[in-house]
């Protein structure tokens, strides 16, 4: 069965067919028992040589653009004549109108299932529905772990004691410091009448 991906540059091959003018763009989807090796054939014309070529560069430089994907052969693009483009699972037929009509491949995959670029889109629309749902439900069944993540978080319980403990300590300090200032401050107090006596006399 077709992938997605094969689906969206199948898609993109027609486009660029039709921003180059090709004329009778057919998609034809092959039965899998009379052609395992591709899944699709896309057939159009131009209506002289130079066209064809320059149809096949706009599908190869639009794959290579937008998907990084690169035909895995190309065939008769000098003579533009019968420009067959590889892509593994679909292959890209560009004829002119006289040799299509002589070698109609379209007669010889009567099996085939005839598509337009509008139930192609339909497909794409619907696989990429499936894949959101898909992916929307993946998180739910990962969302059961983070119950245990508070449970390793409440281990480090010890810590306010050892805090408490280190705050008496500090306030124990800073009662000795004050204890030892006050006894300071007292004892020059205690010395200023003697002064006072001493000028009397």
């Amino acid at each position: 069965m077709p992938t997605l991906e094969t689906d969206q540059l199948l898609a993109a091959a027609v486009d660029a067919c039709d921003s180059k003018k090709a004329e009778d763009i057919r998609i034809l989807a092959l039965d899998v028992s009379e052609s395992a090796l591709t899944d699709y054939f896309l057939i159009c014309n131009g209506t002289n040589d130079r066209q064809n070529v320059a149809i096949s560069d706009e599908i190869e430089y639009r794959l290579k653009h937008d998907f990084g994907v690169y035909p895995n052969s190309v065939e008769g693009r000098r003579q533009g004549e019968w420009v067959l483009m590889d892509y593994v699972d679909f292959v890209v037929h560009i004829f002119l109108p006289e040799t299509r009509a002589h070698y109609g491949l379209e007669r010889l995959k009567k099996s085939a299932t005839q598509l337009t670029l509008a139930q192609l889109q339909t497909e794409i629309k619907a696989r990429m529905a499936n894949l959101a749902k898909s992916r929307v439900k993946t998180p739910a069944k990962k969302a059961a772990p983070a119950k245990a993540a508070p449970a390793k978080k409440a281990a480090p319980a010890k810590s306010p004691v050892k805090k408490a403990a280190a705050k008496k300590v500090a306030v124990k300090a800073v009662a000795k410091k004050t204890s030892v200032k006050t006894v300071t401050k007292k004892a020059p107090a205690k010395k200023a009448p003697a002064k006072k006596t001493a000028a009397k006399k």
